[in-house]
């Protein structure tokens, strides 16, 4: 039977009773979701994952954003890694993924819903567990923002570029990956979402308008649009609002990209080896009712 264990603290739940290799009834499916609106990080452990299960598992949330980097004929949504263990001298993953804050898949047309991350490889120093993933939570940060802002934001929209963080990375944090192509760039133009969203399971406000991706609020002057994502920046990321996970192996961790913001912590060293495998899912079908009905079928 399916357990929903929330933590002590601002987000996250451990669930227990569910074997993600597997199919899951409706009936715990919505009670994952209800779950996942509420408590934005849902981790579940000792999962035994092979093959192309972690996929099947994604892609119940909805379609799975397949990678620019790739050539276009293997351009197909089959999840990527995150690691920095080289074979024959080249990394085989993305060894320096996500180090600053953000909100995957912002800068898409169609943007992200969750992240599926699977835990293999650990780093651990003295003892000390390392690479977590840190948190904060969005819907806590609209509803605390000033009431004057929430009126004068209220059905305003923000640009959100992908090339905004990726020179962020290079220019900033010393990441060794190359500048975009204008193929890459074509394929990651920049989008406009409103800076507040209804989230679609909750029904509540939450504050879609991350540092990562987010670089221009278009109904204002630039200096005023400037001034207002400064404000934004530094309220979303006050200590209160922060989590952070602790990984351990075969942990399946799920996130919520509508209602947190989120960043890879990289303090551990290039010989203390780290593998995580990762699908990154589009909301291609969470603002459908249809989907939608485990969950209202709670109520």
């Amino acid at each position: 039977m399916i357990q929903i264990i929330p933590n002590n603290a601002v987000l996250g739940a451990t669930i227990l009773g569910i074997d993600a290799s597997k199919p899951i009834a409706d009936a715990d499916w919505g009670r994952l979701l209800a779950a996942l609106g509420r408590y934005g990080v849902l981790r579940f452990p000792d999962q035994k994952l092979e093959g192309n299960q972690l996929q099947q598992f994604s892609e119940r949330f909805g379609d799975i954003q397949a990678s620019i980097t790739r050539a276009p004929k293997d351009d197909t949504p089959k999840g990527d890694t995150l690691s920095n263990i080289k074979e024959g001298g080249t990394y085989i993953g993305a060894h320096d993924a996500g180090q600053d804050w953000h909100t995957d898949m912002s800068y898409r047309n169609v943007m992200g819903f969750v992240n599926v991350l699977y835990g293999l490889v650990i780093p651990r120093r003295d003892g000390k567990t390392l690479g977590g993933t840190e948190f904060s939570n969005m819907q806590l940060a609209y509803d605390e923002l000033p009431e004057e802002i929430k009126q004068k934001l209220d059905g305003m929209t923000a640009t959100h570029d992908f090339n905004k963080f990726w020179e962020h990375m290079r220019q900033h944090r010393g990441s060794t990956r190359p500048a975009l192509t204008a193929e890459q760039r074509a394929l990651r133009p920049p989008a406009v979402h409103p800076v507040f969203l209804t989230h679609p399971i909750t029904g509540r406000k939450s504050l879609y308008c991350n540092i990562g991706y987010a670089e221009r609020i278009n109904e204002l002057s630039q200096a005023e649009s400037d001034e207002m994502l400064d404000f934004l920046f530094k309220h979303q990321l006050q200590e209160k609002y922060r989590y952070t996970h602790v990984w351990t192996e075969n942990d399946l961790l799920v996130w919520d990209n509508l209602g947190t913001i989120h960043r890879a912590i990289a303090d551990y060293r290039p010989d203390e080896p780290r593998l995580i495998r990762r699908c990154q899912v589009m909301a291609t079908k969470v603002f459908n009712e249809d989907f939608l009905r485990p969950v209202r079928e709670l109520a």
